[in-house]
């Protein structure tokens, strides 16, 4: 016998291909269920909350149903929440290096290519609202290999939880009143809690029923207001020699007339009408009830209510809850990325490579990237400061392929090559060459804001001076290296300032990444150093080679 990574026996090929959660026609496993939402009321839905508390959850589970199928609201934001994970991309990460496991990430990889796993998504993700959700999984099995073909939905009242747990979940069967448990390997069953507890008390369905069956009562008020908004109150008078089949005409007289506002009374009696409020303020009331109810559905499935319903506050508003509604996409998704790691992948490799003490892992979910307008901002910046980058990661994140040979290439233009000009011309800068001086220049007058020219002024002087030695080395190195510290603490001084005002980290990220710094003047002083000691080499190199 081979067990499994839980020491349970493996299945056989034929268990694995065969299905044993289908509909029965007439069975406890019918394709169409009742609705228990129909005629609902507080004491009914109470009763069937305590029902599934105690492990009877087939009327819960049936509500769940019927509400998603007949609030709009719910059904809109419980759909968005599952479909922000179901199109998510998915990764695989080997367990290491190791050859062996690079085989296994490439298996799982192909087998995610196929397809199988995006179509369930969705279903596995009804979870959500009901607490937990089960897919029956179709094996294909071939000599040497086995991976699942299909995963079938199946709907949650055809399962039922254990008795004495309260947390086991089995299969609903006709031969056996307490359930089966399920075959190993052969469902994906997935457990999303909105609450820590028991397994049928922790879905969304449990807190939007009862919104739900307010606003339920709201609307129907509503539908009777309309009806018979504007209709005039009609009232049948009879004397007191009528008799009761005159009344009962009478009263089919006035029902028939229109609307539900009618009344027949005695001649001698009178009915009067107060009216208190405006009719107008009465039809806004039901209006602003279901609305009010609909954002606390807002808020128990997505968080927020700013992305299902225009607000004041604008987009700053909108933006700050679109990042509550990422955060519950990011649980949602690791959630439902442990769960087909731990029984799909782990029973995909251990069927096609046997058991092993460590398995690919599947993930679900958006890389944490710098935002793109935040990175070429900072490659713009940093680069110039020296800063190497791989062009092939650039090109990955950007989603730019590499340009293939004889392409038309869009770049940036070189800049002249001042070494190509031919003597005597002048620079792209405007300054003239060394040795192409103007009538109006002096011979030993530096170029104005010129750093390297005056760095050449200030050797030659020291030079002149005295014969070269070590201590105009030191001199000369003191003096360049205070033009470039001068440079450098315009550009810290900056960056000082950000840090002094920012409230926290993630204040100070946006301050730096707002910075503008111009490194041109650090730049000169350090082209002008690097100048300068490469000329101060080439004369101390003549003066030994004299004579």
């Amino acid at each position: 016998m081979i067990l499994d990574q839980y020491g349970r026996p493996m299945p056989s090929a034929a268990s694995l291909r065969r299905e044993v959660a289908g509909p029965t026609l007439a069975g406890v496993r019918p394709a169409v269920s009742e609705s228990p939402a129909a005629g609902l009321t507080p004491a009914r839905l109470a009763a069937i909350h305590r029902d599934a508390a105690e492990g009877d959850g087939l009327a819960y589970l049936q509500l769940a149903e019927d509400i998603e199928e007949r609030d709009l609201h719910y059904a809109g934001v419980l759909g968005t929440r599952k479909r922000s994970v179901a199109q998510l991309p998915i990764t695989v990460e080997a367990a290491s290096d190791a050859p062996e496991h690079q085989r296994h990430q490439a298996l799982i990889e192909e087998w995610v290519e196929t397809g199988v796993l995006e179509e369930a998504l969705f279903d596995i993700l009804d979870a959500v609202g009901k607490g937990f959700s089960v897919c029956e999984i179709m094996w294909r099995t071939e000599p040497g290999s086995a991976w699942p073909e299909k995963l079938i939905y199946r709907p949650q009242r055809w399962f039922t939880v254990d008795r004495t747990d309260r947390a086991t979940v089995l299969l609903r069967d006709i031969e056996a009143v307490a359930g089966i448990p399920l075959a190993p390997h052969k469902f994906l069953l997935h457990r999303h809690p909105q609450k820590s507890g028991l397994l049928l008390r922790s879905g969304l369905a449990r807190l939007a029923s009862w919104a739900w069956m307010y606003k339920a009562f709201t609307l129907r008020d509503w539908a009777l207001f309309v009806q018979n908004y504007g209709q005039p109150m009609r009232v049948g008078r009879y004397g007191p020699d009528s008799s009761e089949a005159d009344r009962e005409t009478l009263w089919t007289a006035i029902a028939n007339i229109a609307g539900d506002c009618a009344a027949i009374i005695p001649k001698s009696m009178e009915v009067e009408f107060i009216t208190g409020l405006d009719l107008k303020d009465g039809s806004d009331l039901f209006e602003r009830r279901a609305d009010w109810l609909d954002r606390q559905i807002s808020k128990a499935v997505l968080g927020q209510t700013t992305t299902t319903d225009a607000v004041s506050g604008g987009h700053a508003v909108a933006q700050e809850h679109r990042l509550v509604q990422e955060d519950i996409e990011r649980a949602d998704a690791r959630a439902l990325s442990t769960t087909i790691t731990r029984q799909l992948v782990q029973a995909i490799v251990a069927f096609n490579f046997g058991p092993q003490r460590q398995y690919p892992r599947l993930r679900i979910g958006r890389p944490d990237e710098v935002p793109l307008p935040v990175l070429t901002e900072a490659l713009g910046k940093l680069i110039p400061l020296g800063l190497r980058v791989e062009a092939s990661q650039v090109r990955d994140r950007l989603g730019l392929a590499e340009p293939e040979a004889g392409a038309e290439i869009i770049e940036r233009a070189a800049p002249e090559d001042p070494a190509a000009a031919p003597p005597g011309a002048a620079k792209p800068g405007g300054a003239a060459p060394p040795g192409a001086r103007g009538a109006a220049e002096e011979p030993d007058t530096p170029a104005s804001g010129d750093p390297t020219r005056e760095a050449l002024t200030r050797l030659r002087t020291l030079l002149a001076a005295s014969p070269a030695g070590a201590e105009h080395v030191e001199t000369l190195t003191e003096q360049l290296a205070g033009a470039a510290r001068g440079a450098l603490s315009a550009l810290t001084a900056q960056v000082r300032a950000e840090v002094d005002a920012a409230a926290d980290l993630p204040d100070l990220a946006g301050r730096l990444a707002a910075l503008q710094l111009d490194p041109r003047a650090l730049a000169e002083a350090m082209g002008a150093a690097m100048a300068v000691a490469h000329l101060a080499g080439r004369a101390v190199l003549l003066d030994e080679l004299r004579p």
